[in-house]
C-alpha cells in the first residue's frame, strides 16, 4: 500500500511539473522568437495594420505575408489577411484564410461569422449531408475552446483527479472518503473528455485533408485525366475534402457526398 501511495505522489508531482512546463513554454518560445528576429515582426505588424485601417489592402497583405512567411502564424494574422482579400474581391483566398484562422481559434465567433458570410458569396450551392446529431454536438463543444486551452484544462483536471484519489485513500473520515471518491470519478471523466477534445483540436489544426478551390471555374473529372468525363463543375471558394493523389491530380469530395478528380494546382490546402 505504501508503494501505491508513493506512486500516486510521484504521479501528482509529475503532472504538476508537466502543467508548469506546458503553461510556460509558449511565452518563452514567443520571447525567443522576438529576440531572434528583433522588432521586425512587430514593425511589420504595425505597418500592416496601419495600411489595413487606411484601406490599403495590397500594402497590408504584403506585410502580413512577410510575417506569415517567417512562420509567425496566428488567428488575428490570418483573419486580417482574409478580410483584406475579401475587400479585394478575392473570394477564394478570403475563404482560405478564414478557414486557417478558425483552425487556430475555433471559438472565435467573428471569424466563423465572416467565413459563413464569405461562403454565401460563392457560386456553388451545395446541400450538405446531414451530420449525426451527437457528432455535431461534440464538435460544437470542442470548438468552445482552443486546443491549447483543452490541453491546459486536462492537466489541471488530472492534478485534481490525483489529489481526490489521495483524499479517498488516506482520509480517516468516511464522509471525506466519499467526497474524494465522487470528485475523483467526476474529474476522471472530465479528464478523458478534455484530453480527447485536445487531441481532436490538435489533429484538426494540423491536418491537410481540406482545401479550397482557387480557380474561377474547374471541371471535376471521373478519373485523373483531362480527357475523362466531366462529372460536375466547381467554382472559386468552394471547400472540398482531399483524398487520394495521383500524378498531379487529387480526388476530392464535396459536402453533398459527390466525388471526382481535380488538378492539384487548382486548389490550395487549408
Amino acid at each position: 500500500m505504501k508503494k501505491f501511495f508513493a506512486i500516486l505522489a510521484i504521479a501528482l508531482i509529475s503532472a504538476s511539473a508537466t502543467f508548469a512546463q506546458t503553461d510556460s513554454l509558449p511565452a518563452a518560445a514567443a520571447q525567443m522568437t522576438l529576440q531572434a528576429t528583433s522588432s521586425e515582426p512587430e514593425a511589420l505588424w504595425e505597418s500592416a495594420n496601419a495600411a489595413y485601417n487606411a484601406g490599403e489592402w495590397d500594402k497590408a497583405l504584403t506585410n502580413y505575408k512577410i510575417i506569415a512567411d517567417k512562420g509567425l502564424e496566428s488567428a488575428p494574422l490570418y483573419y486580417n489577411m482574409a478580410n483584406a482579400y475579401f475587400k479585394k474581391s478575392e473570394l477564394a483566398r478570403a475563404i482560405l484564410y478564414y478557414h486557417r484562422a478558425l483552425r487556430l481559434a475555433p471559438a472565435d465567433e467573428d471569424i466563423r461569422h465572416n467565413l459563413e458570410y464569405a461562403e454565401q458569396s460563392t457560386r456553388d450551392v451545395i446541400e450538405e449531408i446531414p451530420e449525426f446529431f451527437l457528432t455535431s454536438w461534440m464538435r460544437s463543444v470542442r470548438n468552445t475552446m482552443s486546443g491549447n486551452a483543452w490541453t491546459i484544462l486536462s492537466l489541471v483536471v488530472l492534478v485534481m483527479t490525483l489529489a481526490a484519489a489521495l483524499v479517498y485513500l488516506l482520509a480517516q473520515r468516511l464522509s471525506l472518503r466519499k467526497v474524494g471518491f465522487y470528485i475523483m470519478v467526476a474529474c476522471g471523466v472530465l479528464f478523458v473528455a478534455s484530453t480527447s477534445f485536445a487531441i481532436s483540436s490538435r489533429n484538426e489544426a494540423v491536418k491537410q485533408s481540406e482545401a479550397v478551390v482557387m480557380s474561377s471555374s474547374v471541371s471535376i473529372k471521373s478519373s485523373p485525366d483531362r480527357a475523362a468525363t466531366e462529372l460536375f463543375v466547381l467554382h472559386e471558394g468552394t471547400t472540398v475534402v482531399v483524398g487520394e493523389q495521383i500524378d498531379g491530380w487529387v480526388e476530392v469530395r464535396i459536402a453533398d457526398g459527390r466525388k471526382g478528380w481535380i488538378e492539384e494546382e487548382r486548389i490550395e490546402r487549408i
